[in-house]
């Protein structure tokens, strides 16, 4: 689709230059040949752009998963979000499901328990840890960062996705560590 879009956008410019170079057009009507070809051009730039993003993304809608889980404590979000084969998941924090208290034992202990949890939403909804494409890591305290990477290595095994790691100031239920990703499926 693309190819075609710039072959049209070729053929137009070449027809409409070689009008303007050999004179065929009386001045009084210039502009409005200039206007013309420059509406053209957009027409068919937008209606190829769209088809394109169509082609790309097909008809793809979001799919919300896990929110009715989520509902039953209270929480605003979903699990994740799926938009073709990429998971979005939320947030996820070092306690048990069904519980509302962290695991004990500090940074480690919660960021092994964030990973299981992660590993469970994965495989709930057609991936693994394996496929993670980029994780994004709160740290609730910067000088834990290398406790939380022992815990997050131990997960991950040789896979390195892309990460960011940053510290936040208040993370929920006074946590450690919360841990975001992208997956496919």
């Amino acid at each position: 689709m693309f190819r075609i879009t710039l072959l049209l956008i070729f053929i137009f410019n070449l027809i409409f230059e070689r009008g303007y170079k050999n004179g065929s057009l009386i001045s009084t009507n210039l502009s409005k040949f200039i206007l013309m070809k420059k509406i053209i051009l957009l027409i068919v730039l937008l209606s190829n752009s769209t088809l394109f993003c169509q082609t790309v993304w097909g008809e793809t809608e979001l799919e919300v998963l896990g929110a009715a889980e989520n509902k039953k404590y209270n929480l605003p979000f979903s699990e994740a979000v799926a938009f073709g084969d990429i998971l979005f998941l939320s947030g996820q924090i070092g306690m048990k499901p069904g519980e509302t208290a962290l695991v004990p034992g500090g940074v480690q202990a919660e960021t092994r328990q964030t990973m299981l949890n992660i590993k469970t939403i994965l495989e709930k909804y057609g991936s693994s840890l394996e496929k993670i494409i980029k994780c994004t890591i709160f740290l609730g305290n910067m000088s834990q960062w290398a406790e939380m990477n022992i815990a997050y290595i131990e997960a991950l095994g040789d896979h390195r996705p892309a990460r960011s790691a940053l510290g936040a100031n208040g993370l929920a239920l006074n946590g450690s560590v919360e841990i975001e990703c992208i997956a496919a499926r």
